[in-house]
C-alpha cells in the first residue's frame, strides 16, 4: 500500500493571499466528500486558485469542527475528530437501526430462533475477521467448521475457531467497565494456539522489536508508539471506553466505538491479533451503548471485500494531523452497508422459513429448529449437518438436537452418512419434491 502525499503547510504568502482573494471554500468537504489531500489536490480547480489556496481554506472549514481525543499519536500530540454532514447522517442511522427495532415490513425471529441466526452472524463475523488477518481458509470450510463443532486442524481454523470465542466473550460484557486486564484476556483468547504462547495477553514490552505494520513490497506504513508508553496508553484507551455521556468532550456511542478501534489499533500493543481485538472491541462498545442490533452485524466481511480502503483510512489520519474523521467516516459507511445486509438477511431468511412451513404444512409436528434446518438445506444441498453442530446452532441440549436429526431421517428429509466413528447427515436428494408433497 503506498503512503499517501501528506497535505502541504500553509504558508504566510499562502494566507495572505486567501484573505485578499476571500472566495476560497469554507466547508470541510466538497459534496459530501472529506477529501484528503493525495486526492483533492487532482480535482479541478476554479481560474487563479491553486489546490493549495483551496486546501487551505477547507482545512480552516474542518478546523472549526474539530474537537480533541483524550488519544494522542506516538509525538503525544492529540487525535481531532470531527462531525461533518456525512458523519452525523450516517450516527442518526445507525441510531435508528442498530438500537431499535428491525422496522417495518421485517422481523427478527422470536426467542425461540434468535440463537440460531446470533450463532450465524458471530460465524460470519470470526470468518471474515480471521481471513482479514491471514487465516488461510475458505469461507465455506469455515462455515463447516463451526456448523458442526469440530476440533479446529490447522492455525487458520483455530483462527475462526478463537474469533467466535472472542465475539462470544464481548458479548458477555455488556455493562462492564473495560479494564486493561479485560483487554489482555480478550487478547489471549483471541490468539491461542495460533501465534507464542509467551506472547498471548500481554503488550509488547520495551527492548522487544516492536512489531509495525508494512505494504506488501514491505515498506513501513505505521510505526506505532513505543513499547514503553504501552501500559499507559492501554489505560487511557480504556478510560475513553467508559466515558458516558455526560463525560466532555461528548462523543457519539458509535462514534466512541469505531474511535476505540481506530485506538487499539494505532497502539498496535500487540505481536499478533491487534486487527483482532480492535474489531472485538468496538462490537462490545456498541453493545454497552445499547446497539444490541449490533450482535447480528459483520463488519469484517465488508472490511474483507476493501482491505486497501480500509488501511487508507488509518494512513489519511496519520499523514493529515491525526484527522480521524477519514477514519470514522470510512467505518460509518462500513456499518451502514452491513446494516443494509442484515435487514436484506432477515427478510429473506424469514421468506425462506415461511415457504418452508408453507410446504410442510400445519400439523406437521415439527419443531421450529427442524424447519429451520430444512430451510438452510434446501437452499444448501451439499451441506452437512450433524448433532453436535445443529445442537451448537439453536444453543440446546446434545439430546434435542440428536432428536431432531433422528426424527428427520425417519421423516425421509434427510439421509445418514458415518465419517469416522461421527454420523452426519446429507438433504435427501429429492427433499424439495418431498417438501411440496
Amino acid at each position: 500500500m503506498r503512503v499517501p502525499q501528506p497535505p502541504p503547510e500553509p504558508t504566510p504568502a499562502l494566507l495572505a493571499e486567501m484573505f485578499r482573494l476571500d472566495r476560497f471554500p469554507r466547508a470541510p468537504d466538497i459534496d459530501g466528500w472529506y477529501y484528503h489531500w493525495d486526492t483533492f489536490r487532482h480535482l479541478p480547480s476554479e481560474a487563479g486558485m491553486t489546490p493549495e489556496l483551496r486546501w487551505a481554506g477547507m482545512q480552516g472549514g474542518r478546523r472549526s469542527l474539530a474537537r480533541e481525543l483524550p488519544l494522542t499519536d506516538r509525538d503525544g500530540k492529540p487525535f481531532t475528530v470531527g462531525f461533518p454532514d456525512a458523519a452525523q447522517r450516517m450516527l442518526h442511522d445507525a441510531d435508528l437501526r442498530l438500537g431499535g427495532s428491525i422496522g417495518s415490513g421485517e422481523r427478527l425471529p422470536g426467542q425461540a430462533d434468535r440463537a440460531r441466526y446470533l450463532v450465524a452472524s458471530f460465524a460470519e463475523e470470526a470468518i471474515s475477521t480471521s481471513i482479514l488477518e491471514g487465516a488461510a481458509t475458505t469461507r465455506r470450510a469455515a462455515k463447516e467448521l463451526l456448523r458442526t463443532g469440530r476440533r479446529p486442524l490447522n492455525v487458520a481454523e483455530r483462527m475462526v475457531v478463537n474469533a467466535q470465542r472472542g465475539l462470544e466473550i464481548v458479548a458477555g460484557w455488556p455493562d462492564r467497565q473495560l479494564r486493561p486486564q479485560d483487554v489482555l484476556e480478550l487478547h489471549r483468547a483471541l490468539v491461542e494456539g495460533t501465534t507464542n504462547e509467551a506472547d498471548a495477553g500481554r503488550v509488547q514490552r520495551p527492548g522487544e522489536k516492536r512489531v509495525v505494520v508494512a505494504a506488501t513490497d514491505g515498506t513501513v506504513v505505521h510505526e506505532p508508539p513505543p513499547a514503553a508508553e504501552l501500559p499507559a496508553r492501554l489505560e487511557r484507551l480504556c478510560a475513553f471506553a467508559n466515558a458516558g455521556a455526560e463525560d466532555k468532550p461528548f462523543v457519539h456511542p458509535v462514534a466512541r466505538a469505531i474511535l476505540l478501534h481506530f485506538g487499539l489499533a494505532y497502539d498496535h500493543p500487540f505481536v499478533d491479533g491487534n486487527g483482532r481485538v480492535a474489531r472485538a472491541l468496538f462490537s462490545w462498545s456498541m453493545l454497552r451503548s445499547g446497539y444490541w442490533m449490533t450482535e447480528f452485524v459483520s463488519i469484517s466481511r465488508l472490511l474483507l471485500a476493501a482491505p486497501a480502503r480500509y488501511g487508507r483510512s488509518f494512513l489519511y489520519t496519520e499523514t493529515d494531523s491525526g484527522d480521524t474523521t477519514y477514519f470514522l467516516l470510512s467505518q460509518l459507511a462500513i456499518l451502514r452497508r452491513a446494516t443494509d445486509d442484515l435487514h436484506a438477511y432477515v427478510e429473506r431468511r424469514q421468506l425462506d422459513v415461511d415457504a418452508v412451513e408453507r410446504a410442510i404444512g400445519p400439523g406437521s409436528g415439527l419443531n421450529h429448529r427442524q424447519r429451520a434446518l430444512l430451510s438452510h438445506a434446501v437452499r444448501h444441498p451439499a451441506s452437512r449437518y450433524t448433532f453436535e453442530g445443529h445442537s451448537r446452532a439453536h444453543d440446546v441440549v446434545y439430546q434435542s438436537g440428536r432428536t431432531d436429526l433422528l426424527d428427520l431421517e425417519g421423516r425421509g428429509f434427510l439421509q445418514r452418512d458415518k465419517v469416522g466413528r461421527r454420523f452426519e447427515f446429507l438433504p435427501a436428494p429429492d427433499l424439495g419434491t418431498r417438501l411440496e408433497r
